[in-house]
């Protein structure tokens, strides 16, 4: 069951400098807690720009983002550290620690010159190993680990952060299938246990199948946003992805299943650059 907003943009613009149109442009939608929230759409769509925004790596035009109902203006870097973790597209550490190591670096929202512990650490990071399923790989380095091992790792230490709100950005890429299903197993799992998460993703038919709420982007607006029953359908997304495609149902779980065609030789490929 889905429960209050845990992250919410309010009729949100943003433009790069020296940028003729709106990266986002008049954005409006909630990431509940226990739910699964997926951002998606084409390339250039907006949908990495929301992240963005929340980090504070871009200025506001319009709009405002709040956090727990907490206006993100209002809140300093370590407040919001302590009430959402963030997993960015890319990351990798300057150089190689310990699987523990990296999970521990998720309690530094935590730290204080004024205290030389963190007494919850322990137990924040013995849980966040347990929900991420990464017991197994605390005391090998982080470059000797697999694309699929590194991506639950990355979650392990945003769940030692602590908080009700998960962000990720692109999570699954480069993983294969095995793996793709493992993350989106697991934050499904978070979700049901009272996590907000919000995800960025192109997976179109895993979303289909774990998200509660999708929004679609298309140009920097909301094209359509609700279950996927309701977003994921032939006209709205042939419109906004600009390709023929089918969509027909998922046969193991009765998901919208989205297949796209081949082109006819008139199709222009288009390939603009994600924001």
């Amino acid at each position: 069951m889905t429960g209050a907003a845990a992250v919410a943009f309010q009729d949100l613009r943003i433009r790069y400098p020296g940028a003729a149109t709106f990266a986002v442009d008049g954005v409006t939608f909630a990431a509940s807690s226990g739910a699964v929230t997926a951002v998606t759409g084409p390339n250039g769509s907006g949908k990495s720009t929301l992240v963005k925004a929340l980090l504070r790596r871009v200025p506001l035009t319009g709009g405002h983002i709040s956090i727990d109902g907490v206006p993100l203006a209002e809140l300093s870097p370590r407040d919001v550290a302590r009430r959402a973790a963030v997993v960015p597209q890319r990351e990798e550490p300057a150089f190689p620690m310990t699987v523990r190591e990296y999970i521990a670096l998720g309690r530094f929202p935590y730290a204080s010159v004024w205290r030389t512990s963190d007494p919850d650490a322990d137990r924040a990071i013995a849980a966040a190993v347990a929900r991420a399923g990464v017991g197994e790989f605390l005391d090998r380095q982080t470059d000797a680990l697999s694309g699929g091992e590194w991506q639950r790792v990355r979650v392990a230490r945003a769940l030692a952060q602590g908080g009700r709100v998960l962000v990720l950005d692109e999570p699954t890429t480069f993983l294969d299938v095995a793996h793709e299903m493992g993350v989106f197993e697991l934050l499904a799992d978070l979700a049901r246990h009272g996590m907000g998460v919000l995800l960025i993703t192109h997976q179109l038919n895993l979303v289909a199948r774990f998200a509660h709420h999708v929004v679609l982007l298309h140009r920097g607006t909301i094209a359509a946003q609700g279950p996927p029953d309701a977003v994921m359908t032939g006209a709205i997304l042939e419109r906004v992805y600009e390709w023929p495609l089918v969509v027909a149902r998922d046969p193991a779980v009765g998901a919208p299943m989205l297949i796209p065609l081949r082109a006819p030789a008139s199709v222009t490929l288009h390939r603009p650059t994600d924001t």
